[in-house]
């Protein structure tokens, strides 16, 4: 056996040419399909996507607006007649508690959300909500139908 005979294992299924392995691989001889001279032709070449070959990267020719609070705390909103039709349709028990796991579990908000309860709609008769926040309208619509409104911290 010697380097005439050798041929992929069975079952292989690499095809590519090896290149710069010498002139009769067909893909050797002095630039080996790099073309000639530039910065991609040399060895270890590796150029970030965002680079534009010096020129003034689009992150830093675009104008920033604005002005963005880093301690803004996000709530995801929930109305009323959001959880009085998932009432309706089985998805949360009536006579249980409503919380963010149960809302959570319900699609309509992912674990990590803290939970604000709007005022929009009617609240179901006897409903406990605990959430991170509630809108005036809504702790007064829940206490109006018999149920408790409970403020996480």
């Amino acid at each position: 056996m010697d380097l005439s005979n050798l041929k992929p294992v069975k079952g292989a299924t690499r095809k590519r040419k090896r290149i710069a392995r010498g002139v009769g691989s067909g893909k050797g001889g002095h630039s080996s399909t790099k073309g000639t001279k530039g910065q991609k032709s040399r060895a270890g070449a590796r150029i970030p996507a965002w680079f534009e070959g010096g020129q003034m990267p689009l992150q830093r020719r675009v104008p920033k607006f604005g002005f963005h609070n880093r301690f803004r705390v996000e709530y995801r909103a929930v109305n009323l007649s959001w959880i009085a039709r998932l009432v309706d349709e089985g998805r949360i028990d009536g006579a249980a508690e409503v919380t963010p796991e149960v809302l959570a579990g319900a699609g309509v908000a992912r674990k990590a959300d803290r939970i604000k309860i709007l005022g929009s709609g009617d609240s179901p008769q006897g409903l406990s909500v605990t959430a991170h926040a509630f809108s005036a309208s809504a702790r007064k619509k829940i206490e109006a139908a018999g149920g408790k409104a409970t403020v996480l911290d």
